[in-house]
């Protein structure tokens, strides 16, 4: 009762102080509120918001009670958050195994007999060989050269590592969710940046004259191929940490039951194999890891030197290119000074504007405009 009266407290809202009640949403500083008390602290610190239907139907902030940390909110206010839907599955495991712990009492079931001596109870623990038997298998029976123990002191280190098995599990789990929110935010950042970056494109090419057209398409298609390519992947990573995460979930019922069987040999030759299944489970190395600065893509730039024919041939440009092009455009008639500032990790990405060329005789062409991005 200590570990479910410790997970209980871990499952009461700051807010309400009483059991989370679904659906739950968790704050960007990984703290969890119910809604309804996470929409009253809201209107609460918004009173001058428009409200629809009860709840504040615009964006605005407030600070999460727990850590002072300030939470901004989008237009849809705090159903905008995401649901943790660990804790809502963690809440309906406890109050069902709270539920059929009561009439545990009630039911007495009788001690397991011995296998070889039938008459016999199984009443100690051959250290040995790792399992329960009887004092007869002891005395002149099969385990009468083992070490032996009583039955209750194995029966309570044997709990105290499946609790601790349960304990990291739950911590890998909360963990695992971490890494979930943090894939989520990667898609959004890859996602964010090719917009960016395909409208920096589409706003050079605006400039000039439309047989540009054609070549912008193409343009655009190679950051959206890049894109998708690593949405695709941050998606597919993100279903199988989610696979593992629905599996620690099954694993920590599956302990939390064998936790509230009463019958202490019943529950020692269960824990063994449950044990070794925790340690199997509570393992990562089998997942991939996204490498830092996977989600940038701004690695596309744009650089317009050319006019006319010259136009049809353009292409992003190579750091090789891009180098003997600035030698040969040294002696230039115009110059322009534009710059792009990219901040990695889903960060906005800013572009100066053009600057007007010098001003050129009646007959010569207007020059070409230039556009670089330095990561």
């Amino acid at each position: 009762m200590n570990t479910m009266d410790n997970l209980e407290k871990q499952l009461i809202c700051p807010i309400c102080l009483e059991m989370f009640t679904k659906p739950v949403v968790i704050l960007p500083c990984q703290h969890n509120l119910c809604r309804k008390c996470a929409n009253d602290v809201f209107q609460a610190s918004n009173p001058y918001l428009p409200t629809r239907a009860g709840s504040l139907s615009s964006g605005g902030r407030f600070r999460c009670p727990s850590c002072r940390h300030e939470v901004v909110l989008d237009r849809h206010g705090v159903y905008g958050l995401q649901r943790n839907l660990l804790v809502e599955n963690i809440i309906d495991m406890f109050k069902q195994e709270s539920s059929s712990s009561k009439p545990a009492p009630e039911r007495k079931e009788e001690t397991p007999m011995c296998d070889v001596h039938e008459d016999e109870k199984i009443n100690i623990y051959c250290v040995t060989h790792g399992v329960p038997t009887c004092s007869m298998c002891k005395v002149f029976g099969a385990h009468k050269d083992c070490e032996v123990a009583p039955i209750t002191s194995i029966y309570q280190t044997k709990k105290t590592e499946l609790s601790d098995g349960i304990a990291m599990m739950v911590g890998n789990n909360d963990r695992m969710q971490g890494i979930i929110s943090q894939l989520e935010e990667a898609c959004r950042a890859i996602e964010e940046n090719g917009r960016r970056q395909k409208t920096l494109v589409c706003e050079k090419f605006d400039q000039l004259y439309t047989v540009l057209e054609e070549k912008k398409r193409e343009m655009s298609q190679k950051v959206t191929a890049e894109q998708d390519e690593k949405v695709n992947y941050i998606r597919s990573l993100t279903r199988k940490y989610g696979d593992h995460l629905e599996e620690s979930c099954k694993m920590v019922e599956l302990g939390i039951q064998t936790m509230e069987e009463p019958e202490m040999a019943l529950f020692l030759q269960n824990t063994k194999p449950l044990l070794k299944k925790l340690e199997e489970a509570s393992s990562t190395a089998h997942l991939d890891k996204v490498e830092r600065g996977y989600e940038n893509m701004d690695h596309y730039t744009v650089n317009f030197k050319k006019e006319g024919k010259a136009l049809r041939s353009l292409d992003f440009i190579q750091d090789d290119e891009d180098e003997d092009e600035e030698d040969e455009d040294g002696d230039a008639g115009t110059q322009e000074a534009e710059g792009a500032q990219t901040v990695s990790g889903g960060g906005a990405v800013t572009a100066a504007s053009i600057q007007p060329s010098a001003p050129q005789q009646s007959n010569s062409s207007p020059s070409t405009a230039t556009s670089s991005a330095s990561t």
